[in-house]
């Protein structure tokens, strides 16, 4: 008897759903990828990808024969296996837009045969998944691992699936489970629905305190003439904390999702009258730090030269994505409206800041510059040479939170460096730090 292989069903050609149909696809898996949106399956089809996210297009291109994209829902009844992933989006108070979700997952249960297991990929809250169910479907909520800049990565070499499921102890469905083994062998972890759909908000809140912890602490070494950067080796070396921590301090919370399941966790605490004040007091931090980089610029620039010309690298919250969704960088333009200021991003465009100069290029957007804004860690402005920086600046302040460039380099340069985790006069034995 000759086994035929498995067709696999995305349903949802945004972020989250293009990455898992194309990591799918990379690992053999023939993938059937659809959008209601005519013009978003043409420009697949054609190879135009709608997001960034390194490997993404040459993936897809090497993948193009494993891959169908389609606006057609018909076509979901040939999925042995149907994933129902767009992405979520969120207001500014954090609370999920389900309504896409929605229309969706009733169009992949209309089409998709009775047989075909139907999984919700997007991240819902407590509860949704058990109410979606119906009669004689088989519905699965599986945990996403997206994470912007890595999501091909993260779908290829999964740490492990959680699964959410109507009744645990049952074996899952064949297809799914050979799916899922076939990237890598992953531990499964089954569980109930709600415990699945809380366990993603509970990983987002272990990684919230560890980076509100590490942004406490980094702005303590600012103020004590400690370094963070020499601190944090001690800590991955503590088992309990552990080499894979997230200890980099950073601009506060950004990119949506993780103020997403904190507010998610103080409604849920205000319905159910439980304490959550330790979330609220994340989100408080968050805002704090988020001002970091206007703070330092007011007290090192703007306080002395009002009309000073101020260059921001970076405008994306993070490096290697489009996403500009609760930026620091974007947080800070918006407090300089009334400033001299010239931008540059790899990806984002420069017209997102109206009043701005959109420069050429990372030069270009620094020359005769009074101080110069690293807010997003582009590979490309690691390359930057500080003397190269002070030849067409003609200021010399540096404002580099992610620790771009060279410390030493920079003030060797003549440039006064401020990054986070150090004081801006931090000075080690035998030199600079």
């Amino acid at each position: 008897m000759t086994m035929t292989s498995p067709l696999i069903g995305f349903a949802g050609m945004t972020h989250l759903g293009l990455n898992s149909a194309v990591a799918g696809a990379e690992r053999g898996f023939h993938i059937l990828a659809f959008d209601q949106d005519a013009a978003r399956v043409a420009a697949l089809t054609r190879g135009e990808m709608p997001v960034l996210e390194p490997r993404l297009d040459t993936l897809a291109e090497k993948n193009r024969r494993r891959i169908t994209f389609t606006a057609d829902p018909t076509a979901l009844t040939a999925c042995d296996l149907v994933y129902v992933a767009p992405d979520i989006a969120t207001d500014d108070t954090g609370t999920s837009d389900l309504g896409p979700l929605n229309e969706l997952l009733d169009l992949a249960m209309a089409h998709a045969r009775p047989d075909s297991p139907v999984i919700v990929l997007s991240q819902v809250p407590p509860g949704y998944t058990r109410a979606r169910q119906v009669p004689g479907r088989t519905l699965i909520y599986q945990v996403e691992t997206l994470v912007f800049g890595r999501a091909i990565e993260r779908a290829l070499e999964p740490e492990r699936y959680i699964i959410g499921l109507a009744d645990p102890s049952a074996p899952l469905p064949d297809v799914y489970a050979d799916f899922l083994r076939g990237h890598g062998n992953p531990p499964l972890l089954p569980m109930r629905y709600e415990s699945a759909e809380l366990a993603k908000i509970s990983i987002n809140c272990c990684l919230v305190a560890t980076v509100s912890t590490a942004n406490m602490l980094a702005e303590l070494c600012e103020a004590l003439g400690a370094d963070w950067s020499e601190i944090a080796p001690a800590l991955r070396l503590d088992r309990r904390i552990g080499a894979h921590a997230y200890l980099a301090p950073g601009l506060g919370l950004s990119g949506g999702n993780l103020e997403r399941d904190l507010a998610t966790v103080l409604r849920l605490a205000d319905d159910h009258g439980t304490d959550a004040g330790v979330a609220a007091a994340w989100l408080t931090n968050s805002r704090h730090r988020k001002e970091w980089s206007y703070r330092t610029l007011r007290a090192s620039v703007l306080d002395r030269k009002p009309d000073a010309r101020i260059a921001v690298l970076g405008l994306a919250y993070k490096e290697d994505t489009h996403s500009i969704k609760n930026s620091p960088s974007i947080e800070c333009l918006r407090r300089l409206e009334r400033s001299n200021v010239a931008v540059f991003d790899p990806v984002v465009k420069g017209n997102v800041v109206p009043f701005a100069r959109d420069a050429a290029s990372a030069l270009d957007c620094a020359r005769d510059a009074d101080v110069l804004l690293i807010l997003t860690p582009w590979a490309e402005f690691k390359t930057l040479a500080p003397d190269t920086l002070a030849h067409v600046m003609q200021g010399r302040v540096l404002i580099d939170p992610y620790r771009c460039l060279s410390r030493p380099a920079a003030e060797a340069a003549g440039f006064r460096y401020f990054t986070l985790g150090a004081s801006a006069d931090i000075v080690k034995a035998g030199g600079n730090a």
